[in-house]
């Protein structure tokens, strides 16, 4: 079993700064791509960011410029730090990784449970 925890959710205040942390577990021979997406309630899942095993990041238009995306491959995590939030921010953010369990590379997604990240005065 493959297992994604996440961390560093909470309540901020508008133009705050949280971290989130999400570290992979388990049965790993390889990861692919990893990244964050976000739902807040009534709007449909959104695509935050994403980044290569290289480390070439990409974000979505609502997140440039304030939102990074990093990872550190030794320890199989990735991280999201977060800047100049705002209240439409707020979300359940999900990390997400593409995993091979097997030295024969076959790459499956496999997701976080969600951290909450709330924006507000």
């Amino acid at each position: 079993q493959v297992q994604l925890v996440e961390s560093g959710g909470g309540l901020v205040q508008p133009g705050g700064s949280l971290t989130l942390s999400c570290v992979a577990s388990g049965n790993i021979f390889a990861i692919n791509a990893m990244g964050w997406y976000r739902q807040a309630p009534g709007k449909e899942r959104e695509w935050v960011a994403s980044i290569t095993p290289g480390g070439i990041p990409d974000y979505g238009d609502s997140v440039k410029a304030r939102f990074t995306i990093s990872r550190d491959n030794a320890k199989s995590t990735a991280t999201l730090q977060m800047i100049s939030l705002k209240p439409e921010d707020t979300a359940v953010y999900y990390c997400y990784a593409a995993i091979s369990t097997t030295r024969w590379v076959h790459f499956q997604d496999y997701w976080g449970q969600g951290t909450q990240v709330t924006v507000s005065s």
